[in-house]
């Protein structure tokens, strides 16, 4: 099987937990650097790791959305092919234009990490599909995780069941409880908890590794 490509920006910190997560599941991975082009045929899927890209400067996600990886992956979610953002992951997905709305900065002001529970809305064919539970527990580490869209955004999201998991009880003040979106082909998903730091017992629970 190809494997699953892991990108890499300057200022990323969780490539490494992907990769782990990848190999606890016998998944094929290779890392990319975001300077670099790739041909995405040579991989069966695509994931944006959490982190600092460029240390969130000018705004979380806007740099990283001009690399040079980032046309391959534009290129890639528009055959189909599997696209996976994680936290910083699914903010450079929202900068590109490859998922809608924004992750602004938590009403509360502060970076918050901790464990949350997550609800289910629709199932994401790409990323765990049915093989998640419809509650999971994974934790989050973000500043700049509260999911914002408009009113006419949020209907789209809602009508085309594009919601694909909300918070139990929302940490951050993300709109509708909004924790995880996917695009309307349902191949392209963002995601602010970090299924790969639960993917054992030890972390805390294994929740995560469905989605992989």
């Amino acid at each position: 099987m190809k494997p699953v490509a892991v990108l890499c920006f300057p200022g990323t910190q969780c490539d490494q937990d992907v990769v782990k997560a990848l190999k606890v599941m016998n998944r094929s991975v290779e890392t990319i650097w975001y300077a670099d082009h790739f041909s995405p045929k040579n991989y069966s899927a695509f994931i944006l790791p959490g982190g600092f890209s460029y240390g969130d400067y000018l705004r979380a996600g806007a740099l990283a959305a001009h690399s040079p990886a980032m046309r391959d992956i534009q290129k890639a979610a528009q055959a189909g092919q599997p696209v996976l953002g994680i936290c910083n992951g699914f903010q450079i997905l929202c900068e590109v234009g490859l998922l809608g709305g924004t992750l602004q900065i938590n009403k509360s002001l502060r970076f918050i990490d901790e464990w949350v529970e997550l609800e289910l809305c629709h199932s994401c064919f790409a990323w765990g599909g049915d093989q998640v539970q419809k509650t999971v527990s994974i934790p989050i580490a973000h500043r700049e995780g509260r999911f914002y869209a408009s009113e006419d955004q949020i209907k789209k999201l809602e009508d085309q069941e594009q919601i694909w998991w909300k918070y139990k009880n929302n940490p951050n003040g993300s709109v509708k409880d909004i924790a995880g979106i996917m695009n309307k082909k349902k191949n392209v998903a963002g995601l602010m908890p970090h299924p790969e730091r639960a993917v054992a017992e030890w972390m805390g629970g294994s929740a995560g590794r469905a989605f992989f």
